[in-house]
């Protein structure tokens, strides 16, 4: 196995969309491969991760909230937003939370540069480098997403197509039913990775 499928391999798995054939084959690259082992790791940590963060509301310790406070420039002359911070300390805790997540998340997206193929027919799909290619004469039964590779339509694809960080060319044989949606920079890539802590994958 081929270490872009088993990546692709790894996001079916955590959502639980592969059979036990699949799992095995899986498994097994896994044992042979530190690389994907590691990468696989990482993946299930972020996975729970964004699991827990979606069942439970942040809540800051009460030492945060004082630190957050302290450094907050003092005026001889109170601003009507400092009053309303001074209300609501709990809010004001849980909105730097949320800067310093969304600020963590553009960091790791600037980092994410492995070519990530998900969908659920990729046997008709061809991978070069980073150029995946559905051919002419071959069609797609279902949804295919593409991270940082180049995406080039000759064939069918009968569902959504999402291409994150990359290109897509579409060839005039070409033929999409669903939506193409293309994701190009962080804040759409973040957007797109909260909606996805409610679903599977982006028009699944």
């Amino acid at each position: 196995m081929e270490c872009n499928l088993a990546v692709s391999l790894m996001h079916d798995y955590l959502d639980d969309d592969l059979s036990k054939d699949q799992q095995l084959e899986l498994k097994t690259h896994l044992l042979s491969c530190p690389d994907c082992r590691m990468r696989f790791k990482e993946l299930e940590q972020t996975d729970m991760l964004m699991f827990s963060l979606s069942h439970q509301a942040p809540s800051a310790p009460p030492e945060l909230t004082q630190r957050i406070m302290s450094t907050l420039p003092q005026e001889k002359k109170q601003q009507p937003w400092f009053g309303w911070i001074k209300r609501h300390p709990a809010i004001t805790a849980a909105a730097m939370f949320l800067i310093i997540m969304l600020s963590s998340s553009v960091s790791f997206w600037d980092q994410e540069t492995q070519l990530v193929v998900k969908g659920s027919d990729l046997d008709q799909v061809i991978i070069e480098g980073d150029n995946v290619i559905v051919p002419a004469g071959k069609s797609i039964a279902g949804n295919l997403t593409v991270e940082n590779g180049k995406t080039k339509i000759y064939g069918d694809v009968n569902g959504n197509l999402t291409v994150i960080d990359g290109s897509l060319y579409q060839a005039s044989t070409a033929h999409i039913s669903g939506k193409v949606k293309t994701i190009d920079q962080a804040l759409d890539w973040i957007w797109y990775k909260i909606t996805n802590m409610f679903s599977e994958v982006a028009y699944r």
